[in-house]
């Protein structure tokens, strides 16, 4: 293949998805000398934008698909490609990689809903127990790429950020009620961080996470609450400031882990062998359940309440190189 190489790849959602696809587009992108279009979802354009392997953003428009999906599929087909490889492995992602105009569509071993009749290949062998960046990077590895390390290539906003170390950042909310960790502790860690260790303590979330947040802020001073302050490009610029990120398992947190800050990640009824902060920075305290992963969704609040400030704390401070801390 040539420079002008040009590759769709459809990856449309969720957040720490779009980031689980990087390394393997990053990869394939610098094998292949090729140019790159990525089909996503509104709410991720400007995220998708900040990555630097991606030449081109085309959106999939998920509310109104039946209506707006035409006009994608023109788009899609305006261009011809050498190769079209689908992330997402759904009905919906196959439909869009199915229209290139490419002789080559290729689609992840996780591929659900009858998706495997729109593809021609499949990128290696069904292993669910993976880290899911190793699964996406299957495809990158049938493509004939070294398995090297796994890299993250993005370009944040550069932010302004004029406060004392450390700098913590707390995302305290997932969309999972199971998966949150009760604010009273995250405002109990906080108030020992900021009085041991003089810590800056920063809040991220969304709309829906604008009370939990609120009573974080309130429980001890040096909190800055940025929740619903900042896009996700800039939530991106100063995630890469932060010394240290403290979250429940949510999107966030592998933002945090892709620009390469250390991240203490609370896990409760997920399993940190897929979904964890991908690298060997970061920490994980998990309640050590065992289930499949059929039924995580019905597990109820006691398994994130197992986890301690103290468990929290005592990660925080091996992290921060102040093992003697306790609290």
């Amino acid at each position: 293949m040539t420079s002008e190489t040009r590759i769709l790849v459809v990856k449309l959602s969720s957040l720490g998805d779009v980031f689980h696809a990087l390394p393997a587009v990053h990869a394939i992108r610098c094998h292949l000398s090729a140019r790159v279009d990525w089909v996503t979802q509104p709410e991720y354009e400007e995220l998708v934008r900040c990555f630097t392997d991606v030449d081109r953003v085309l959106l999939f428009h998920r509310k109104a698909a039946f209506r707006r999906m035409g006009a994608l599929l023109r788009e899609v087909r305006a261009e011809k490609y050498d190769l079209a490889v689908d992330f997402q492995g759904l009905m919906k992602s196959a439909t869009i990689v199915a229209a290139a105009r490419t002789d080559r569509t290729i689609g992840p071993s996780y591929h659900r809903e009858g998706s495997r009749l729109f593809y021609n290949e499949i990128a290696g062998s069904p292993d669910r127990s993976r880290h899911a960046v190793l699964q996406a990077f299957d495809c990158a590895k049938y493509l004939g790429v070294p398995d090297a390390d796994k890299r993250f290539p993005v370009s944040f906003p550069v932010a302004e950020i004029n406060t004392n170390h450390p700098r913590i950042m707390f995302i305290p909310c997932s969309r999972w009620p199971t998966k949150n960790w009760p604010a009273d502790r995250f405002a109990d860690l906080g108030r020992r961080l900021v009085n041991r260790l003089g810590a800056t303590l920063y809040l991220a979330g969304g709309p829906a996470d604008r009370g939990v947040c609120a009573s974080i802020e309130s429980s001890s001073k040096g909190v800055l609450n940025l929740c619903e302050k900042t896009t996700l490009p800039e939530l991106g610029g100063i995630l890469q400031e932060m010394d240290l990120v403290v979250t429940v398992d949510t999107g966030p947190m592998h933002m945090a882990a892709a620009v390469g800050t250390p991240v203490v990640a609370i896990f409760g009824p997920t399993n940190p062998e897929r979904t964890s902060p991908f690298g060997t920075r970061h920490r994980i305290v998990h309640a050590g359940i065992e289930h499949s992963h059929k039924s995580w969704r019905n597990v109820g609040p006691d398994a994130i309440l197992s986890i301690s400030v103290e468990q929290v704390a005592e990660e925080v401070f091996q992290v921060l190189g102040n093992p003697n801390v306790k609290g």
